[in-house]
């Protein structure tokens, strides 16, 4: 018998009882399905995380200084100098200081982040304009009181009209806004719009400068600026402790390992229910052998060999596993959109989970299958054809 007679027969068997054939693929269905959400879930996930960071600038460094004491520390013009000496593979830095502080618009005030910047910020974290201008590099050398607001405070300040010529008091300080950042998170409180930018050399005494931002020229110099920055503050504090530098291709690089093992837990999770439903398959081919005694004793007797016979119930196994495996693909590509849209995020099929399901549920079919098949060779013909 070749492999299309037996092919015919499984799916002949199949179609005869169908909601037993149903069943049989049931775990099939859903492991192949829950496979592929959860691995098409990650994977959107991990590219919303990926989009944000590079939103965030695919070349940024951060510099924390911890500092050791006041006889080694290292001065916002040192990493500036720093940046400017080594163009070919930095290109600009921006020092950081941030704090939480009231902001007062006539009887109005609220909580916000105050962050302290200079001009170079606004190229190095690909920060975008809704109006105005940004912080500038005469704001910076002249302490001026000048300000960016994010549309929350826009919007809860200054009623939703342009604030642009305004003042707003921080502390004891009157600021005049010049810009307005670009909504990024529905003006929504304690988001990224909910914040004030101002020149870091006006707030020095609310906030001291630990952090800073600096880009390497392109993606090829990472490591090279890294190397740089690390050299020059090892050779300032001589302690690797005081210091620390990191880049967002690092943190990339965390991201998918982390979530490359949490893919691999799922799909283990997953393929449990592979493994029941192929224990499934097992239970009810081992019944259909029972229950075909005499048509296998009655095929022997014609001239069947062993290797027909369990051909026919290994296609048959495998026939059950795979169409359990495409109604799986079909269904988890169809949920994984719905996520998609319940999450609002965007989430394709997992290309690579739905290779992988597929053959793990046609090898399941294959592997379950041959244990009956092998139980329906061996029948003696002479008993078999006796059965009742």
């Amino acid at each position: 018998m070749n492999f299309k007679q037996s092919f015919i027969l499984a799916i002949k068997s199949l179609w005869s009882s169908k909601m037993r054939s149903f069943l049989t693929m049931l775990g099939i269905i859903i492991g192949v399905a829950s496979v592929i959400i959860l691995v098409s879930v990650v994977e959107g996930m991990t590219n919303e995380i990926k989009d944000t960071f590079e939103g965030m600038g695919t070349n940024l460094i951060t510099v924390t200084v911890r500092g050791r004491g006041s006889s080694r520390a290292v001065k916002p013009d040192d990493l500036i100098n720093l940046a400017y000496e080594n163009s070919d593979v930095l290109a600009g830095c921006s020092p950081s200081a941030q704090t939480s502080y009231t902001v007062k618009v006539d009887n109005n005030n609220i909580q916000t982040t105050v962050m302290g910047v200079s001009e170079d910020y606004m190229n190095i974290r690909n920060i975008e304009l809704s109006e105005g201008r940004f912080i500038e590099y005469i704001d910076v050398e002249k302490k001026q009181k000048v300000c960016v607001v994010g549309t929350y405070l826009v919007k809860e300040l200054y009623g939703g009209s342009s604030p642009i010529g305004n003042n707003l008091k921080i502390g004891n300080d009157v600021y005049k806004v010049v810009g307005v950042l670009e909504e990024t998170a529905d003006s929504a409180e304690a988001s990224a719009d909910d914040k004030v930018i101002v020149p870091y050399t006006s707030i020095t005494r609310l906030s001291m400068v630990s952090t800073y931002y600096l880009s390497a020229v392109d993606e090829k110099n990472i490591e090279k600026a890294m190397a740089v920055l690390e050299q020059y503050l090892y050779k300032k504090f001589s302690n690797t402790n005081a210091y620390k530098v990191s880049s967002m291709d690092e943190m990339v690089d965390v991201l998918d390992e982390v979530t490359g093992k949490m893919t691999l837990m799922l799909v283990c999770i997953a393929g449990i229910s592979l493994l029941v439903g192929g224990i499934g398959i097992m239970n009810i081919m081992l019944v259909s052998v029972t229950e075909r005694t005499r048509e296998i004793g009655i095929r022997k007797s014609l001239g069947a060999m062993q290797k027909d016979i369990m051909s026919q119930f290994v296609v048959e196994a495998a026939t059950s596993s795979v169409t359990g495996g495409v109604i799986g693909i079909v269904l988890g590509a169809v949920l994984s959109f719905v996520a998609g849209k319940f999450l609002n995020m965007t989430i394709v099929p997992s290309i690579s989970a739905v290779i992988i399901a597929f053959s793990v549920s046609a090898l399941i079919g294959i592997t379950f299958g041959y244990f009956p098949a092998k139980k329906a060779a061996k029948l003696n013909p002479i008993d078999a054809l006796r059965y009742d």
